[in-house]
């Protein structure tokens, strides 16, 4: 099991008023995510826990790119990944992003 954590700085607050939300599956080729309204507004993070082993520089230009394309300032993501690709991992954070915003 690898558990690692992606800081970014954001810029702007993420939309919507939700304090939490869930997405996705922790099945064999996807991932559960879990996004809380927790952090200040221009700071953003990811906390992965995987049990595919050497992939970290991966994940972090994967979350990298999702900080810079969602701006998801406030929000601490946490993943419990069952071997999700790069695309699918993508695809989930932006779901999270677009759930939170969304109105409650």
């Amino acid at each position: 099991m690898e558990q690692f954590q992606v800081h970014g700085a954001s810029k702007r607050r993420a939309g919507g008023h939700r304090r939490q939300v869930i997405t996705g599956a922790n099945a064999s080729g996807n991932l559960e995510v879990l996004v809380e309204r927790v952090l200040p507004d221009l700071e953003c993070q990811v906390e992965v826990a995987t049990a595919v082993t050497g992939f970290r520089p991966i994940w972090e230009a994967v979350i990298k790119e999702f900080f810079e394309r969602a701006s998801p300032g406030g929000l601490r993501f946490s993943i419990n990944d069952g071997g999700a690709r790069p695309d699918t991992v993508t695809l989930r954070l932006m779901q999270s992003v677009q759930l939170m915003e969304d109105k409650a």
